[in-house]
Parts: structure tokens; C-alpha cells; sequence
């Protein structure tokens, strides 16, 4: 019963994450779940089939608002079908010992480029009238679809913020396009983690539990974006998943660093972490101030 608990609480969180960032829901309960059980491609396969429900749910609000475009849907969508059926085929063949410092590293990298980017830039505001091509999303969807499934998360972490920095297509709408379009990539992982594993190792209890939470926070979420800046979420988020998995790695047979070196990196991950976070709320607050005094030169820092 407390394990339930603790993973609807888990698909709670990763939904305010989701809801507020347009990405990161994949690889916050990852993150969470790799905590509770020992199997990372169970993991994955559990998360991805609560994302079937949560990205139908995200998708239909989006298209409602108007904040869909169909065609990038369909041109990122169906390649990224393809990289995540892959990716969860793969990492079905591997062993649980081999697979957890493999997904670790990944959503590490994931943590470092969330951190990162959300500290020193935000999110970028610039538009360019050309139109998003094939050549650009189907190489983009392939990886992003074999990152989510072996990563546990990363389509939007990954997909997101390349369209974003295209500056192509409105923000509001690379959102709800990456959100929707990740229904069709949540399918087609379940479906490569069903075959690759079976039902036997999957605990759909998990996912109906971790699905449920992440139903509950989807309108918290709404409001919490109009509250908590993206910008300083990220540098929260980013942290938290350097962090967890950090100590993976350092825990794992590749490693097993002795108890003082992996003391020593938590101290040092620490305070970069809440030297991140305070930077992006001081970055913030001048980015609100700017917009107040009328300076649009300063509002874009955020």
C-alpha cells in the first residue's frame, strides 16, 4: 500500500513538472521509479503505459485550446513511433544490471542539459516564418523516440527545446504539438516493452496508480505554469535528476565509488545545483522587473 501511495504521489509531481515545462514527465517519474524498483525496463514500460492515458488526456486539451499543429504531429509523431519501439526493444534485451547504469547515464545527460538550459536561457522567444521541414523533424523524432524509451523520458526534453530554438513555430504550439504527438510515441514503446518483456513483469496496478496522479495534478498544472516561472522549475527539475541518478551511477558495479568520493559529489552537485536555482531567480525577477520598466532588451534574458 505505501508503494502505491508513493508512485500516484510520483505521477502527481511529474505531472506538475510536464504541465509547467512542456517536458519532463518521462524522466521525472523515471527518475522516482528507479528508486522503488530495481528493473529499469519495467520502469520505462510502466511509465510509458500511464503516458498512454496522461498524453491522450494532454493531447485533446491542446487541440481544444488550439494549440496543436497537425502537421508537425505527423511528421515528428511517426518517426519518433519508430525510435521508440526500438529503443524499448533494446533495452528489453538487456540485462538489469547492464541496463540501470545505461538509463542512468542517460537521464543524467538529460538532468545536465535541463539544468543547463534552463539556467542560462530559458526558454528562446525568436520567430522565423519558415515552416518545419522533414529533413528536420524526422531525424529529430527518431532520436528523441529511442532516447524516451531507453532513457524512461526524453521526448520532450529533447523534442521541445530543438523546435523551440528554431524558432519556427509559436511556444504555445511546440508544446502542444510535442504533447501530442508523444501519445503516438507512449504506443508504440508500450507496445516494443510488451513484446520484449511480456505482461508478467509489469505491475499494472503501478500504472494505473502512477496514471492517476498524473490525472489529478494535469489541471494543477495549468494553474501552477501561470505561477512557478519555467525557467526557475527547470534549474529545480534539472538538479533533482542530476541528483538521483548521480547516485545511480556512482552506486552501480561500473563505478562503486567508495562512501567519501560519493559524498564528495553529492556536496559538490549540491551546491552547483543551489547555485543554479538562485541564479535562475535572480535572472527572473529581473526579467519581470525589465518587463515592468517597459525594457524588452532585459526581458528576453529570461
Amino acid at each position: 500500500m505505501r508503494t502505491l501511495v508513493v508512485l500516484g504521489l510520483v505521477g502527481f509531481a511529474a505531472q506538475l513538472v510536464d504541465g509547467s515545462l512542456g517536458m519532463a514527465y518521462g524522466v521525472t517519474s523515471s527518475t522516482l521509479l528507479l528508486a522503488v524498483t530495481a528493473n529499469p525496463a519495467a520502469a520505462s514500460a510502466t511509465v510509458h503505459l500511464a503516458e498512454i492515458g496522461t498524453t491522450l488526456v494532454s493531447g485533446l486539451s491542446h487541440w481544444r485550446f488550439g494549440n496543436v499543429d497537425w502537421k508537425v504531429v505527423a511528421k515528428i509523431g511517426v518517426p519518433g513511433a519508430v525510435g521508440a519501439f526500438a529503443g524499448a526493444t533494446f533495452l528489453s534485451s538487456l540485462s538489469t544490471d547492464a541496463a540501470a547504469p545505461v538509463m542512468s547515464l542517460i537521464l543524467l545527460a538529460l538532468g545536465i542539459y535541463l539544468l543547463v538550459r534552463f539556467t542560462l536561457r530559458g526558454l528562446p522567444e525568436r520567430r522565423d516564418p519558415k515552416p518545419l521541414g522533414r529533413r528536420f523533424l524526422t531525424p529529430l523524432g527518431l532520436v528523441a523516440g529511442f532516447v524516451d524509451s531507453t532513457g524512461g523520458g526524453g521526448w520532450g526534453p529533447v523534442g521541445t527545446p530543438a523546435i523551440l530554438a528554431s524558432g519556427r513555430l509559436e511556444p504555445r504550439k511546440v508544446i502542444g504539438s510535442i504533447d501530442t504527438s508523444e501519445f503516438i510515441v507512449a504506443v508504440a514503446a508500450s507496445v516494443g516493452f510488451l513484446i520484449g518483456l511480456g505482461t508478467e513483469n509489469i505491475d499494472f496496478a503501478w500504472v494505473a496508480v502512477l496514471l492517476a496522479g498524473g490525472v489529478i495534478a494535469a489541471p494543477i498544472a495549468a494553474y501552477l505554469v501561470r505561477v512557478v516561472p519555467p525557467r526557475v522549475l527547470g534549474s529545480a527539475v534539472g538538479g533533482m535528476i542530476i541528483l538521483t541518478n548521480g547516485r545511480t551511477i556512482l552506486r552501480s558495479d561500473w563505478v562503486d565509488a567508495p562512501g567519501g568520493v560519493r559524498a564528495a559529489v553529492y556536496v559538490v552537485v549540491t551546491v552547483v545545483w543551489a547555485a543554479a536555482l538562485a541564479y535562475s531567480i535572480r535572472a527572473h525577477v529581473r526579467q519581470q522587473r525589465a518587463v515592468v520598466a517597459d525594457e524588452p532588451e532585459l526581458a528576453r534574458v529570461g
